[in-house]
């Protein structure tokens, strides 16, 4: 498949990139986790896979978060507001009226708020790997500053990979590609204050006052079944 063509949004006073792949009858936005890199997602061969299967009964809406990735980087360490109203830049710039959201580990907690903020926008919603309270799920307060030394130490060697996806770690050809999109989606300070912005997700608030709409039924099945053959 032709690699599609990067553009930017822009929300507020930051360019946020993001890409369209497929005409499908319904947008569905997927929301990235804690770094991406849109040029790195295609030279994967597993992930383009997988997006291009997305791609193949939806309109596949693609973007990397503010301080990653294609996007600009910013001063400070954006907000999960901040980044949440990303989500909806990017859609006005498409002219998506609503869509469905895809979102993966910290996605999962931005699609949780852009749902509860704006739910005539949101059609369903799908969570892989999500948490909506950092601390609880993913590292413990009193590990959090070892982790943190950890991660910046590394940077950009693939050995974080101990920590997100421990079964390829003795994957030699995999490490140096993942090597390669840590060193090409955010610099080791960068990294590190994303981690420490992430350790202060908590949307468990907003969960008893939202109601998330489900797949249709059809739409629900292509998108497992994509899952389950491409990875992700």
């Amino acid at each position: 498949m032709r690699v599609p063509n990067t553009q930017y949004a822009k929300s507020g006073h930051v360019r946020i990139a993001y890409q369209v792949v497929g005409d499908g009858p319904f947008d569905l936005v997927f929301v990235p986790g804690f770094i991406s890199n849109l040029d790195l997602t295609w030279d994967d061969p597993v992930r383009a896979q997988v997006w291009t299967r997305l791609a193949a009964f939806s309109r596949l809406i693609l973007f990397d978060k503010r301080g990653t990735g294609l996007s600009d980087r910013t001063g400070g360490v954006p907000t999960l507001e901040e980044r949440m109203d990303d989500v909806r830049a990017v859609m006005d710039a498409v002219g998506s009226r609503q869509a469905a959201l895809f979102g993966a580990s910290e996605g999962g907690a931005m699609s949780m708020l852009f749902a509860a903020t704006y739910p005539d926008r949101t059609r369903a919603m799908v969570l892989y790997g999500a948490f909506a309270h950092f601390l609880s799920w993913i590292t413990p307060p009193d590990q959090l500053e070892a982790f943190l030394e950890r991660l910046e130490k590394n940077w950009g060697t693939g050995e974080t990979l101990a920590s997100f996806a421990p079964s390829l770690l003795s994957d030699d050809a995999y490490k140096r590609r993942y090597a390669r999109f840590e060193r090409l989606s955010a610099s080791p300070s960068s990294a590190t204050a994303l981690i420490r912005m992430n350790s202060e997700i908590d949307v468990r608030p907003i969960l008893p006052q939202s109601e998330y709409p489900r797949l249709l039924s059809i739409e629900k099945q292509m998108l497992m079944s994509t899952l389950k053959r491409g990875g992700t």
